[in-house]
């Protein structure tokens, strides 16, 4: 009897394991990824700032 009831529970842990395990990949699946866009050329290089030794 206890080993039924010990088996019924493992298997309850599996199937919700298993059930959160697909939740998250749709999740996953659901998000929508974007991208920054490319820089421009003319801003490839530009320093914001100056070295305090440089004159």
């Amino acid at each position: 009897m206890t080993f039924a009831i010990i088996m019924i529970v493992c298997v309850g842990i599996v199937l919700g394991i298993a059930a959160m395990f697909g939740f998250a990949v749709s999740k996953g699946y659901e998000y929508k990824h974007t991208i920054d866009p490319l820089p421009e050329k003319a801003d490839k290089y530009e320093p914001d700032h100056k070295k305090a030794d440089a004159n």
